[in-house]
C-alpha cells in the first residue's frame, strides 16, 4: 500500500502544514493558466479546470514521484486546436482518451527510459524556452478588448496593473528573507486580493477571463463513429499529444530529481499520465500533463510529498463547486506576478554563464531548442531536433577518433591495430589509413580495440579487402564479433577470422 500511496507512508517525514499551503498556492496559479489555454483552444472554459482536477489528483496519487504537479497544460492543448476547429469537441475528447492509452503502453513496455537520451544542453534549451513561454504568456494580461480589437492597456489601468504586479513580485522576493513559515506566493496573492477588494481598485480579475463555477465533471462517452476512418483522423493528434505530454512530463521528472536529490520512476509516471488522460477523455477534461511552472511553485513552497498535489486538485474541485464567487475576484495582477517569478526561477541562468566555457555545438543546441520551443510551442519537436543534432555531433566527433597503430612484425606481416568505432561516419577516415600499394604481401587488420557497428562499416571492410585483392595481397581480419562475420559478403577466400578471440558484446538494460 505504501508504495502507491506515499502520502500514508509514515516512515516519510511530511510537513503537513507546508504541503497544504503549497497545494493552495499551486491551485491559485493553475486556475488562470488552465482557463486561458481552454479559451485559446476554443474549449468550454470549465474543461481546463476539470483537466487540472482530474490530472492533478490522479497523478499525485499514482504518479512516478512526489512533488510533481499535473494539470490542463498548454503544451498538450495546443496540439488539439486544429482538431477542435475542424471536427469539434467530441473528436477532441476521443483523441485525449486515445493519447492516454498510448501513454500507458509506453509505460507498460518501459520506454520511458529513453528520456535519458536527452543531453543536458537540450534540457537547458527546453527549460529556457519554456521559461520564455511562461513569461510571454503573462503579457496577454496587459491587453484588453476595445471596440472588438485586442489592444494594450494604457493610462490608469496599465499603471494599476504594473503596480500590483510589482507589489506581488516584491512580496515573493522579500518575504522569504523574513520568514519561510508560509509560501511567499500565497501571501502575495492574498495581500493583493485584500488590497484590491477593500480599496475598491478597478483592475482585471479572474472573472474577466471566464467563469469558474460549475458541477462535478460529468461522465460522457465521446459521440463519434467507431470505425477505421475515425481512428485515422484522431490517431495523429493523439500520438503528438502523448509525445508532448510524456516529453514535458519526463523532463519535469528529471528536473525534480535534480532539485530534490531523489529519483522518480519514469515508467510509472507514463502510466499515471495515461490513466489521467483516459479519465479526461470521458469526464470532459481537455487533457493534460505535468506542468513545470506549477511544479516549481510547489517545490519553492517547500513541498516534497504527494499531499500538496492532492490538496491542489481538491481545491480546484471545491472552487468549481462552491468557491467560484470568491476566486473570480482574484486580481490577475497577483497571479501574473507569481507566474513571472516562476518564469525567472525556471530559466537556467547558469546556461548563460557557461557560454564561454563549453563547446560551441552545445551553445548552438541550447539556442536552437529554446527557439523551437518558443516559436512553435512544440516541445516534442524541440527535444527531438535537439536529440538528433546531438547524435549527429556525437557521430562527427566519434568519426574523428578512429585511428590505426601500424607496425611490421618479424615475419614481414604488416599489422593495422584499429582504435575507435567503425561506423557510417568514420568509414572514409578508416579507408584512408591503408597504404595498399606500398604494403607487404600480407597484412592483418586487428579490431580488438574497435567495434564494427553497422552496414556502412561492413561495406568499408569489403572495399578495403577488395582493394588488396586486386593487387594480389592477402588480408586477415581479426577480433571481429560474430555478427560482423556473418555479414561479410565479399572476399571470402582471403579473409581469416580468429574465432576463438572474438569478443562478445552485451548491452546493458534497465530492470525498472
Amino acid at each position: 500500500m505504501t508504495k502507491i500511496f506515499n502520502l500514508f507512508d509514515f516512515s516519510q517525514k511530511v510537513n503537513y502544514k507546508t504541503e497544504v499551503l503549497a497545494g493552495l498556492t499551486v491551485a491559485m496559479t493553475m486556475i488562470p493558466e488552465s482557463l486561458s489555454f481552454a479559451i485559446l483552444a476554443g474549449f468550454p472554459p470549465l474543461m481546463g479546470l476539470y483537466a487540472s482536477f482530474i490530472a492533478g489528483l490522479f497523478t499525485a496519487i499514482f504518479g512516478g514521484r512526489p512533488g510533481m504537479i499535473s494539470g490542463g497544460a498548454g503544451a498538450t492543448v495546443i496540439v488539439l486546436i486544429a482538431l477542435m476547429n475542424s471536427d469539434g469537441l467530441e473528436y477532441v475528447l476521443a483523441a485525449v482518451a486515445l493519447a492516454g492509452v498510448i501513454q500507458i503502453l509506453i509505460g507498460v513496455f518501459k520506454l520511458g527510459k529513453f528520456i535519458r537520451l536527452v543531453p543536458h544542453p537540450v534540457m537547458f534549451g527546453f527549460v529556457n524556452g519554456l521559461a520564455i513561454i511562461i513569461f510571454m504568456s503573462q503579457l496577454d494580461q496587459f491587453k484588453t478588448v476595445l471596440n472588438g480589437d485586442i489592444v494594450w492597456l494604457t493610462g490608469s489601468p496599465l499603471i494599476i496593473m504594473l503596480g500590483l504586479v510589482a507589489l506581488t513580485i516584491a512580496i515573493v522576493v522579500l518575504l522569504p528573507k523574513l520568514t519561510k513559515a508560509v509560501p511567499s506566493s500565497l501571501v502575495a496573492i492574498i495581500v493583493v486580493f485584500v488590497l484590491v477588494y477593500f480599496m475598491g481598485i478597478d483592475t482585471k480579475t479572474v472573472k474577466d477571463i471566464a467563469s469558474v463555477s460549475g458541477g462535478f465533471p460529468p461522465f460522457h462517452i465521446p459521440n463519434i463513429p467507431i470505425n477505421w476512418e475515425t481512428l485515422k483522423l484522431i490517431a495523429p493528434y493523439s500520438l503528438i499529444m502523448a509525445a508532448v505530454g510524456l516529453t514535458e512530463g519526463l523532463l519535469t521528472l528529471n528536473l525534480v530529481d535534480e532539485i530534490t536529490g531523489t529519483k522518480g520512476n519514469g515508467n510509472k509516471e507514463c502510466i499515471a499520465q495515461g490513466g489521467s488522460n483516459i479519465l479526461n477523455g470521458f469526464f470532459f477534461g481537455m487533457g493534460g500533463c505535468p506542468m513545470i511552472a506549477q511544479t516549481l511553485v510547489n517545490l519553492s513552497a517547500g513541498s516534497r510529498a504527494r499531499l500538496s498535489g492532492i490538496i491542489a486538485a481538491l481545491t480546484i474541485l471545491a472552487i468549481i463547486l462552491f468557491g467560484a464567487p470568491i476566486i473570480e475576484q482574484l486580481p490577475m495582477a497577483a497571479l501574473v506576478g507569481v507566474m513571472i517569478m516562476v518564469a525567472f526561477g525556471t530559466f537556467e541562468w547558469a546556461s548563460l554563464k557557461i557560454f564561454n566555457k563549453v563547446p560551441k555545438k552545445d551553445i548552438f543546441l541550447v539556442i536552437i531548442v529554446a527557439l523551437i520551443t518558443v516559436l512553435l510551442h512544440n516541445l516534442a519537436l524541440a527535444v527531438l531536433v535537439g536529440v538528433i543534432l546531438s547524435a549527429l555531433f556525437f557521430a562527427w566527433e566519434s568519426a574523428k577518433r578512429i585511428r590505426a597503430k601500424k607496425f611490421i612484425d618479424e615475419d614481414g606481416v604488416k599489422h593495422y591495430e584499429i582504435y575507435g568505432p567503425l561506423f557510417f561516419a568514420s568509414t572514409t577516415i578508416f579507408a584512408e589509413k591503408f597504404d595498399v600499394i606500398n604494403d607487404p604481401e600480407e597484412i592483418i587488420i586487428d579490431f580488438k580495440d574497435s567495434r564494427v557497428s553497422d552496414m556502412s562499416a561492413i561495406e568499408a571492410l569489403n572495399v578495403v579487402t577488395q582493394r588488396y585483392q586486386k593487387v594480389g595481397k592477402k588480408v586477415h581480419l581479426r577480433h571481429l564479433s560474430a555478427d560482423c562475420r556473418r555479414l561479410l559478403s565479399n572476399a571470402n577466400d582471403i579473409i581469416e577470422v580468429n574465432i576463438l578471440e572474438d569478443p562478445t558484446y552485451k548491452v546493458a538494460v534497465d530492470q525498472d
